[in-house]
């Protein structure tokens, strides 16, 4: 264990002071660190940044694990029929939607629990809880008696995957310097968006090979009772992240929350407007998320499930993870991009492409081709990642500019107080449109037999968005129009 650093005796008149000396790390029962400060360069070169990586590798494996069980509702609904299940168009789109609804609203109190119970602690605690919707999943699944009200509070139990993401990133934040801050909370909500990927990959996989092995013959294609490996596939993994956080994470003695600060961060206008932005961008990700699989199977059902075969032994491919997957991975670049040429530009730009792929796609639907209607969601998923990043970007800078001008000059701290606060805040709000996509679409199918009135919905939404991104951020005379947001 190492202690603080010994003080030295004050400097005779007109001598300069020495730099302060750094505080080593001192780690204690439980894996508390105490006089952490990523802001001490001698501390952080010699055993910070060490300490800070670690912690990151296993926060993002926590965080994809959490992201995987968010959707895995999303690719299971599309193979209910083939186990026997009989939901209406209305029902199964709530068990799609429920996830995020629940997700969505669990964020806000997650934002507070690592200050409460300690990042690594509370990592532990909310991989365990994934365990509680994968086993519900298997169990569920495997009757097709199951009525639908369990089916959908197990789905709903889902979302706790979807919360993990504002304790994750609320942890995160605490242990790296503000110079290196941009890029690893980017690194963290990628690892994290990749999981609705693997989720859609490796789900229809491990089904058709579970029914491969069951049968003893060709797979049908049929998820049947191995539906229920869809959950407990992901046990282990679970597993293996909450004893890693255990004995490979730390908890931080200065991690501290900010009630005072959220609560000041809703009286200021620019978060709603911030959070506004973040539905169309992250809400658009999260909820084409879950309903690309469904919209792939209604739409061209003939492409939901391609049959690949490897040493004689067939497994089913399902296309829809290509859109998380592509969103996912696009997501940093718009950090990068909104660094370069500002966040406002870069989300009215990634809005512009978001209505522009929406309106091709209802264009192009009577052609009735399939990969034309693949590449323009994969645009769309594309557009949606990069204006996550931008967005996230504009919140520093739009709050400090707005606070200053609020105040005549408010200092540095209670800016970043706010800023911190408010990237909890829109996140957990953003998440809401993974609500409210599934149900405009199920809505739509429900009363026209069509899903283009809600894509239309869609386009009029992202025009309006990116109205009011112009209006309040790039229009000569904005408020934070200098600021470069």
């Amino acid at each position: 264990m190492s202690t603080e650093s010994t003080t030295t005796p004050a400097p005779a008149p007109g001598v300069q002071s020495p730099a302060p000396q750094s505080l080593r790390l001192d780690v204690r029962r439980g894996r508390w660190i105490e006089h952490w400060n990523p802001e001490d360069t001698a501390q952080w070169e010699s055993e910070g940044r060490a300490v800070a990586r670690r912690n990151l590798r296993w926060s993002i494996l926590a965080e994809f694990l959490g992201f995987v069980v968010w959707q895995l509702w999303s690719i299971v609904v599309v193979s209910l029929p083939a186990a026997g299940f009989r939901f209406d168009t209305s029902q199964t789109f709530w068990l799609i939607s429920m996830p995020s609804l629940v997700g969505a609203t669990l964020r806000i109190p997650y934002t507070f629990t690592v200050s409460r119970f300690g990042g690594r602690n509370w990592t532990v605690v909310s991989a365990l809880l994934l365990l509680i919707p994968t086993l519900g999943l298997a169990a569920c699944v495997s009757n097709p008696a199951t009525p639908f009200w369990l089916m959908l509070t197990v789905a709903g139990l889902a979302g706790v995957g979807g919360g993990n993401f504002a304790s994750s990133m609320a942890n995160i934040t605490f242990f790296f310097p503000a110079r290196e801050k941009g890029w690893a909370l980017g690194l963290n909500a990628a690892g994290g968006n990749l999981g609705a990927a693997i989720a859609q990959l490796a789900v229809p996989l491990a089904v058709s090979l579970a029914a491969f092995v069951a049968s003893g013959a060709a797979a049908t294609g049929k998820a049947g009772s191995t539906l229920a490996v869809a959950g407990l596939m992901w046990v282990p993994l679970v597993l293996v992240a909450a004893f890693g956080a255990l004995g490979r994470m730390d908890n931080l003695a200065n991690a501290k929350g900010d009630l005072a600060g959220s609560l000041a961060a809703l009286k200021e206008p620019h978060l709603w407007v911030v959070a506004l932005l973040y539905i169309g961008t992250f809400g658009s990700f999260i909820g084409f998320s879950g309903v690309f699989p469904k919209l792939i199977h209604d739409i061209f059902p003939a492409y939901s499930v391609f049959t690949v075969s490897a040493a004689g032994v067939p497994a089913a491919l399902s296309l829809p993870f290509l859109g998380p997957l592509v969103g996912s991975l696009s997501r940093p670049y718009g950090g990068r991009l909104a660094d370069r040429f500002g966040g406002a530009r870069i989300t009215v730009a990634s809005f512009a492409v978001m209505a522009a792929a929406t309106i091709a796609l209802v264009a192009t639907l009577p052609l009735a081709s399939f990969w034309l209607f693949l590449a323009l969601f994969l645009v769309l998923f594309a557009a949606s990642g990069i204006g996550n990043g931008s967005t996230y970007r504009m919140i520093p800078v739009i709050f400090a500019r707005a606070s200053r001008a609020a105040r005549g000059g408010a200092p540095a701290s209670h800016t970043a107080r706010l800023a911190s606060a408010a990237l909890g805040l829109i996140s957990a709000v953003g998440a809401y449109g993974g609500f409210v996509i599934p149900q405009l679409l199920g809505a739509s199918s429900a009363a026209t037999g069509s899903y283009v009135p809600a894509f239309l919905g869609f386009v009029a939404a992202y025009a309006l968005m990116l109205a009011v991104c112009w209006a309040c951020y790039l229009r000569r005379g904005s408020l934070v129009a200098q600021a470069g947001a």
